[in-house]
């Protein structure tokens, strides 16, 4: 495999513990800034050569939002160059182990998914000499602080490394802004200090993000939402006129509610863009009366018609409703990942490089782009929880068949 040389920050972040580096006395390293900087890379082969480096027969750990995201953008690019350093690896995809040999020594390196609240728990008991956290700022702070704490051998040190999130984020205030007290290295990275980056890539990369996602994830900066969220969608071009036959594949996103509006939206592709074609948008307050679940059900099958959808992706909250299109057997239903900022961030991404585009037949998706906006008199990053019906269903969409595309994760629950 063929490297590019690596940027001057890169090779910072490479050898910062290394003696005569002039950084070796700090006991962490925090590396944060843009998307795609080549941060994470430079980070998790930092932290094996150290460990390799300072420790045989020790036990460290890797930990990342969850175990796939964590081998698929950590462990996976990194072990064809461990290879080509001439160190012996072993994974143990099953355990979540990977062992790593070089010049006499061997430490292995564990795995742990650092999801929820609850992860904390899987990481109690275990005695390590390093820990290095992938997109510490979508890990709970209980189980960093747990990971941390495990960290009980000499020498021991912290990686960590992370895209910006809102400025009151605790990892902000509590390690970034602290990292004198910390006695902690901080590297701040842009698109620029990756040299695998071509001109092409670097403005494809900066065309994807708007508004404080941009300062985000393209200029490093820790900053607050505000506004609408999808800003771009103000743009009346966004919209377009359904594109006629020929679609390949259907699927369904459905928001429910009882008193609360229920939407539901159908999808059709053609090559790798997905259309919202049509929707069916029922407000229960509106009309006065809401809807059973078997009328529900109906509005479903008008909206399909005599198309056959791959799968009707349902807000996970409706187990009712989940339950009557699993009876009828028509439909495979699929529960919807719930996580709102990070779906927020794939829609408009989504959106932004046209891998889903709404048709202007969907008027009430339409209006609902217009009002739905960010909550400014929250700490973190929330939305307002009115016109974000469409909105839900859409960002259900969206993390469906991103997750599909990567492969995880899919699980038909009734059909």
């Amino acid at each position: 495999m063929k490297y590019k040389p690596f940027s001057e920050k890169q090779l910072k972040a490479l050898f910062w513990w290394a003696p005569g580096s002039g950084t070796e006395h700090y006991d962490a390293i925090i590396c944060d800034g843009a998307v795609r900087s080549g941060k994470t890379f430079s980070l998790s082969l930092s932290f094996v050569m150290w460990a390799s480096f300072h420790f045989d027969k020790a036990l460290l750990g890797f930990c990342g939002k969850t175990i796939t995201a964590l081998r698929r953008n950590v462990i996976l690019p990194l072990l064809p160059c461990l290879k080509e350093l001439g160190m012996a690896v072993r994974e143990n995809v099953s355990a979540n182990r990977l062992t790593v040999s070089y010049r006499g020594r061997e430490n292995t390196f564990i795995l742990f998914s650092g999801k929820d609240e609850g992860s904390a728990s899987l990481i109690q008991g275990v005695t390590l000499s390093g820990v290095l956290f992938d997109e510490v700022a979508l890990m709970p702070r209980s189980f960093v602080e747990q990971a941390l704490a495990r960290c009980s051998v000499g020498g021991s040190r912290f990686f960590f490394n992370c895209n910006p999130e809102y400025p009151s984020h605790w990892f902000y205030r509590e390690w970034i802004k602290k990292r004198e007290k910390k006695n902690a290295l901080y590297l701040s990275f842009t698109m620029r200090d990756n040299p695998s980056l071509g001109e092409d890539m670097l403005r494809r990369y900066e065309s994807l993000y708007s508004g404080a996602f941009y300062r985000r994830f393209v200029l490093g900066e820790w900053v607050s939402v505000s506004g609408a969220v999808y800003p771009f969608m103000e743009d009346s071009g966004m919209f377009i006129t359904p594109p006629g036959d020929g679609y390949e594949e259907y699927c369904v996103s459905c928001d429910y509610g009882t008193v609360n509006p229920t939407s539901l939206g159908l999808w059709a592709r053609k090559g790798t863009t997905w259309y919202r074609i049509r929707e069916s948008y029922y407000d229960a307050r509106k009309e006065g009366r809401s809807r059973t679940d078997e009328e529900h059900y109906i509005s479903l099958c008008e909206l399909c018609g005599d198309v056959q959808p791959t799968a009707v992706i349902v807000d996970p909250s409706a187990a009712s409703f989940i339950e009557t299109i699993g009876r009828h057997g028509r439909f495979a239903v699929v529960r919807a990942d719930n996580n709102v900022i990070d779906g927020i961030r794939k829609t408009s991404q989504a959106l932004k490089n046209r891998e889903i585009v709404i048709c202007d037949t969907c008027t009430d998706a339409i209006r609902e782009f217009s009002l739905y906006r960010w909550d400014e008199n929250k700490p973190m990053d929330t939305v307002i929880k009115r016109d974000d019906h469409a909105m839900d269903d859409i960002r259900y969409f969206v993390s469906y068949i991103k997750t599909a595309d990567e492969g995880f994760g899919c699980a038909v629950v009734a059909r």
